[in-house]
């Protein structure tokens, strides 16, 4: 039985199971995110700082502060088979994407390389568009090795010759050396490169969710904005803290989001309330 699509959804689901539901041909991109097979628990601490006179924490000014932690989201990151677990459910995404639809892989270094091969006997090498570099200076630094500051993000078109990107839509970005271009080009700005300088999630930021692994909401619009038009469907089966939907919703495209993580519901069904997703399969969302 095939799943209608009429509005937002955000499932709570194993994506597998579900993806073969939905119907063929139904979305012009699908980002993932998948778990990068770190062999640890991923976990983001969710805290709160407050004013407080038997505070342990000192801040400006000699005042201290009490900090208060939160329950907070995690899972296991560790496959015995990773290419095993993922190539049937890219093997879904590419039956579920239109003609002339995108898929886009979010890896790091662990996986990246293996995962390219399989994707290219899925669809084909002359399939494989680009290799996007994510770019971030953030976190601790080895003395060991030069700190891993980069993910690897895959772009695969279903046809080569034909599919969405949208260059009028590309954000621009300021010129390293404005004084080299002239003040018209430096007011406009450049296009980006394959390599995306773009700052993680913030701990103060409003935008965090206190989900682990959550991605950049800029991150996401650039390539919802640049690989799909309005009113397209937009999938996302490790969908995590939300961000796809919340890009896609933000830029008049539809969503599907698929996750297997109870907090994960939770926080994108309140994430995305404004954008009157339907939540289907976790019937409690206060239990």
């Amino acid at each position: 039985m095939q799943t209608p699509l009429t509005r937002n959804l955000i499932v709570y689901a194993e994506n597998l199971s579900y993806m073969r539901t939905l119907p063929d041909g139904a979305f012009r991109l699908i980002y993932i995110d998948p778990p990068f097979n770190t062999g640890k628990v991923q976990q983001r601490v969710r805290m709160r700082v407050v004013a407080s006179e038997q505070g342990v924490r000192i801040g400006f000014g000699d005042r201290r502060y009490q900090v208060q932690i939160y329950d907070s989201p995690a899972y296991r990151d560790a496959y015995e088979d990773y290419l095993g677990f993922l190539e049937p459910r890219l093997r879904e995404a590419y039956r579920l994407l239109t003609p002339d639809g995108s898929l886009f892989v979010h890896l790091d270094y662990r996986e990246a390389h293996y995962v390219k091969v399989l994707l290219d006997t899925i669809f084909g090498r002359e399939c494989f568009m680009n290799e996007i570099i994510w770019a971030y200076d953030y976190g601790g630094r080895s003395k060991r090795r030069w700190p891993a500051k980069h993910d690897t993000i895959f772009w695969y078109a279903k046809d080569p010759e034909n599919y969405v990107f949208n260059y009028e839509a590309i954000d621009r970005i300021p010129y390293m050396a404005p004084s080299l271009v002239g003040a018209e080009k430096a007011q406009r700005g450049k296009t980006p490169t394959d390599v995306w300088w773009l700052t993680i999630v913030p701990t103060n930021s409003k935008e965090k969710t206190g989900y682990p692994t959550q991605k950049p909401l800029k991150l996401l619009e650039r390539i919802v904005r640049v690989h799909s038009a309005v009113g397209d469907w937009v999938l996302d089966f490790f969908a995590g803290s939300g961000t796809t939907g919340e890009a896609a919703a933000r830029l008049g495209r539809r969503f599907v989001l698929i996750d297997n993580h109870p907090d994960a519901i939770r926080i994108m069904a309140e994430r995305l309330a404004f954008a009157e997703a339907e939540v289907v399969g976790l019937k409690d969302l206060a239990g």
